[in-house]
């Protein structure tokens, strides 16, 4: 099957976008597509599989794959490259879009450097899971408390945002201590029944944060927007940062911000890029796969470079 893609990526966060609204993608081993896609020796190369989709309501929406071939719930910075995407279809500047039985609402936002399209995205926030076997049930809150499984002294908040994550504040993020701590809540399967995502947090100043995340299926990767926006939650719950403003979330991708607000509900908008970076054409049997790229976005990756610069 010949399929288009576009190359996209929210704050240094790699995918590639397939339009299953355009073409029927209903044959296709996603899983197998996305081991093959985002292989970075013999593929495009990318941190997931995207893919616009549409369900029996109207409502557009986003199924996402990580490198192995699993589903996620819910990705923050792959849903704002999904938006741009689905723009085209809404006609609008706010629209819903789904994403693992879940609605969010979304918007274009101005730009947060120069021309780059920016986008957000409300994500409701729970502080219990099935997914933490420390809290299953309203009310039951793990926050700033201690796994003594996974690290004697860290102090852990669970969160929740259409997939797990957990956030511990530090002096200085290790990448050497996140792979450890990711490689060792594997083995949690008590605690942690379907995995988890793992964040460590750098305090940096007046509602600005740095960002490293250990990602379930993937590893550790320059950005995750789900692990940003439970780790600015995290903060704000912890009275380190604001309800009510915006919080400069930065990783090594890059940088959103988030917007937390605990009335009437808790949720967290995250505010970012959508940058298109190359599109093409891919050919793929299940097993061979081939693809040609047919478009660079030069002026989004220059701007985005730019932006970069900027920091």
């Amino acid at each position: 099957m010949r399929l288009n893609y576009i190359k996209c990526h929210g704050s240094g966060n790699e995918f590639v976008l397939f339009d299953a609204v355009a073409k029927d993608m209903s044959n296709i081993e996603l899983n197998a597509l996305s081991e093959a896609v985002c292989n970075r020796s013999t593929g495009i190369g990318a941190d997931g599989i995207l893919l616009l989709v549409r369900n029996n309501e109207g409502l557009y929406g986003m199924r996402m794959f990580n490198p192995d071939g699993t589903e996620a719930e819910m990705c923050g910075n792959g849903i704002r490259c999904v938006a741009r995407l689905a723009q085209n279809y809404t006609k609008s500047e706010s629209f819903n879009l789904t994403s693992g039985g879940k609605i969010y609402p979304t918007a274009r936002y101005s730009p947060i450097y120069g021309d780059i399209p920016t986008f957000g995205v409300k994500i409701g926030v729970q502080l219990w899971s099935k997914d933490f076997a420390m809290s299953t049930s309203e009310g039951c809150d793990f926050i700033d408390r201690v796994i003594e499984q996974l690290h004697p002294t860290l102090r852990w908040t669970a969160i929740s945002v259409g997939n797990p994550h957990i956030v511990a504040r530090v002096e200085r993020c290790d990448l050497a201590l996140l792979e450890q701590l990711g490689e060792r809540v594997k083995r949690l399967t008590n605690l942690f029944p379907n995995g988890v995502n793992i964040s460590l947090v750098e305090h940096r100043g007046d509602n600005h944060i740095f960002v490293t995340t250990y990602e379930r299926g993937a590893g550790i990767t320059p950005s995750c927007g789900t692990a940003m926006t439970s780790s600015a939650t995290a903060m704000a719950l912890q009275g380190v940062c604001s309800y009510g403003r915006d919080i400069t979330v930065e990783n090594r991708g890059g940088v959103v911000r988030c917007l937390c607000s605990n009335t009437p509900t808790l949720t967290t908008t995250l505010i970012g890029n959508a940058t298109f970076t190359e599109q093409g054409e891919v050919e793929f049997d299940g097993k061979s796969f081939a693809y040609t790229p047919q478009q660079i976005f030069s002026t989004e990756i220059e701007a985005w470079d730019s932006f970069l610069r900027s920091r």
